[in-house]
């Protein structure tokens, strides 16, 4: 990915050195941190068996904030985010994108949503509209700017368990296709991914799906636990937004299974 010298997004608090406190990450924000380390150079299967270690144990903060090429690299990817959504709302949606705020924490940090330590992950929080990470990276705000995070939620008391993680599968694989839309039009405009960026970005789709984590974990598959999909359903939609470029598909994900 070919990120240096571009625009950095000023949208960002760095609170690594402030001690302090979970909630969920998962979903588009983990394969977005993953696809933005292996666009570093880190090897996808590494990167697979790490995730859920990403954040470490605790460790003590730094004395500053940090400026290092991560750091630059993230502030990049997010002003390219911003830069694209800011295109595609008014266009497709017919409102403007608010751009959430990015706050770069170790350890522990506080949230709108609570507490959160590092070993939660990188996750969103709706209540103050921020994602927090430590560290590295998103398009679960998407969803929920355009209020279907919400409307998911509230179906939880009314659905059993299976019903439910099936609607909660049609979300990721929705999230996932965002994600395809935005690697579109980043390659568009800014003319900084390749062909060898997409195939680390699908590489990193696969890796965390439902089917192959339980298959590591516990050496066999349970379909009706799923919550995000298979691998070939992960890739598949991100290369459907890929292809496309148009998030008004995105609902096909709640609606077919095949786009």
């Amino acid at each position: 990915m070919r990120w240096e010298g571009r625009r950095q997004s000023e949208n960002v608090e760095d609170r690594r050195g402030i001690g302090g406190p979970v909630l969920v990450g998962g979903g588009l924000i983990t394969l977005l941190l993953m696809v933005a380390m292996m666009f570093l150079g880190f090897d996808p299967q590494m990167v697979a068996q790490i995730a859920p270690e990403i954040a470490g144990p605790q460790q003590q903060a730094p004395a500053k904030p940090i400026n290092d090429e991560m750091t630059k690299m993230v502030k990049v990817v997010l002003a390219d985010n911003e830069d694209v959504w800011g295109r595609l709302f008014p266009k497709h949606f017919r409102g403007r994108y608010a751009p959430p705020t990015l706050v770069l924490f170790s350890g522990r940090v506080q949230s709108a949503c609570g507490m959160a330590s590092a070993a939660a992950g990188p996750f969103y929080c709706p209540l103050d509209k921020k994602v927090y990470i430590d560290l590295a990276f998103y398009d679960e705000h998407v969803q929920n700017q355009l209020g279907i995070s919400n409307k998911v939620q509230s179906m939880r008391q009314r659905l059993s368990d299976r019903d439910y993680n099936k609607l909660s599968v049609r979300m990721e694989l929705q999230a996932d296709f965002l994600a395809g839309v935005w690697a579109h039009h980043v390659a568009r405009y800014a003319g900084i991914l390749d062909e060898e960026d997409i195939r680390e970005a699908v590489n990193a789709a696969a890796a965390i799906g439902d089917d192959r984590i339980q298959k590591q974990s516990q050496g066999y598959v349970v379909p009706d636990a799923f919550t995000h999909g298979t691998s070939e359903q992960r890739v598949r939609w991100f290369l459907y937004g890929l292809k496309t470029g148009n998030p008004e598909l995105m609902d096909r994900a709640f609606e077919v299974d095949e786009p």
